[in-house]
């Protein structure tokens, strides 16, 4: 399974952007995301970058098949964090087939912050290596729990 750990300075980034997210400040729609571990049991939060597509909201994961992916999985719940606003959530997982518009919207809203992490992967890449791409980059929609 796909998975780019972080460097020194995502490490910074994100250190800096879930300071700000945690105090209200969403940047682009981030968010900090709340996950318990499944394996610690512990919860653990990282920033993540919600999108809407179509009336739906998602969460992708382009770094991979993450802790927080692993995660999410396992206890099927999370909680997503702006600032003393929380909304507790349950992820569908998308399948790789119906990845390729959600990939392609996220590159076009972020590539500048994790392009990176998509191996020369851009937003007007052709479909088929989008769908070649889809299953090393894990999407969840977002259900609100009720």
């Amino acid at each position: 399974m796909r998975y780019l750990a972080p460097n020194r300075a995502a490490e910074i980034f994100n250190t800096l952007t879930k300071w700000l997210t945690t105090r209200g400040i969403s940047l682009m729609g981030s968010r900090v995301l709340a996950v318990r571990g499944r394996k610690s049991g512990e919860v653990r939060t990282t920033v993540v970058n919600l999108f809407t597509y179509e009336g739906s909201r998602y969460l992708l994961a382009p770094r991979g098949h993450t802790q927080w992916v692993r995660n999410l999985r396992a206890v099927g719940e999370g909680e997503l964090r702006l600032g003393r606003r929380s909304e507790r959530f349950t992820p569908v997982e998308i399948a790789d087939a119906e990845k390729a518009p959600l990939i392609r919207l996220y590159l076009r809203k972020w590539a500048w912050e994790t392009g990176a992490f998509f191996d020369g992967l851009k937003a007007d890449s052709p479909e088929a290596d989008i769908e070649a791409a889809a299953p090393g980059f894990p999407v969840f929609r977002i259900v609100p729990a009720g």
